[in-house]
């Protein structure tokens, strides 16, 4: 798979989003955490009003606060600068805990995130991704320091997720130079889907504590489904069919490999015996 996608987007200046409004501005993307196919999108990131960007079906339910233990200060500790946590490491794995407390500390750790991401030539950045097990995203689908918009969520939950559904290429911070489709089967559909929900509603909080919620579709709604994923322990892999996965297997053993001789542990998990993890809550399975 190609490792650019051909997006064209414009984008006169840097929007750090605390409640994400209007739309989403655009700009030419490359080398970044999620990968797509060729196509041109106009998002829509809006604020409380399904109105103006429809979700079409009310999502199976979604997890519940008591889902997840709160964090404590010490969760939140961190020394700059962070680094991306690779597979198999278990922090990716680890149940990611509710926040609960807002302060200068977390808008340090979102100010280090966002600098790691755009370092890494990333669009997106989960908590676990940096050896934090918090529930903490950031994503700014331009993925240029400077230019767009830079989104936070803090305890996102999924609210309702549209019908319609995507083709796309995955790639992630956490698998360096591995790209691969990721798969969706049902049981009424057999065959397998390259695909993700085009568009999702989300209840979130801001860095402040606020609670808000935002509509969001086309890529910043791929974006924030790869990193959702990752607040549940889910990596992309585990979404993909064997046939896919074969195409892959070879980089992720090395990642194993590269585990074992930098930690002197056996890996944690070998691809060799996997098993499908369930898809991530509140989307179709």
């Amino acid at each position: 798979m190609a490792c650019a996608s051909w997006l064209h987007l414009h984008s006169s200046s840097l929007t750090r989003v605390i409640l994400p409004i209007l739309h989403h501005p655009t700009a030419l993307l490359h080398r970044f955490n999620i990968f797509t196919s060729p196509a041109r999108f106009t998002s829509s990131v809006n604020q409380t009003n399904p109105l103006l960007t429809p979700v079409h079906a009310q999502a199976k339910r979604g997890f519940s606060s008591k889902d997840h233990k709160i964090s404590s200060a010490e969760d939140l500790q961190f020394e700059p600068p962070l680094k991306i946590v690779e597979y198999p490491d278990p922090i990716l794995r680890k149940r990611n805990k509710r926040i609960d407390t807002f302060d200068e500390n977390l808008k340090k750790l979102v100010d280090e995130m966002f600098d790691v991401m755009y370092k890494t030539d990333g669009i997106g950045l989960s908590a676990p991704q940096v050896g934090i097990n918090v529930q903490l995203m950031v994503f700014n689908p331009v993925g240029e320091r400077g230019e767009g918009q830079e989104i936070v969520l803090v305890n996102p939950r999924v609210a309702k997720y549209s019908k319609k559904m995507v083709l796309f290429n995955e790639g992630c911070l956490s698998f360096p130079r591995i790209y691969a489709d990721v798969q969706r089967q049902t049981a009424e559909v057999p065959q397998t889907l390259s695909e993700r929900p085009e568009s999702v509603k989300i209840d979130a909080q801001d860095i402040s504590g606020a609670r808000f919620t935002i509509d969001l579709s086309e890529l910043p709604a791929r974006v924030f489904q790869h990193e959702f994923d990752h607040l549940q322990g889910i990596l992309f892999f585990d979404r993909m069919t064997d046939e896919v996965l074969d195409g892959i297997r070879k980089q992720l053993e090395e990642l194993e490999k590269k585990y074992e001789n930098k930690t002197g542990l056996p890996s944690p998990e070998k691809v060799e015996t996997r098993k499908r993890k369930k898809a991530g809550v509140g989307f179709g399975k």
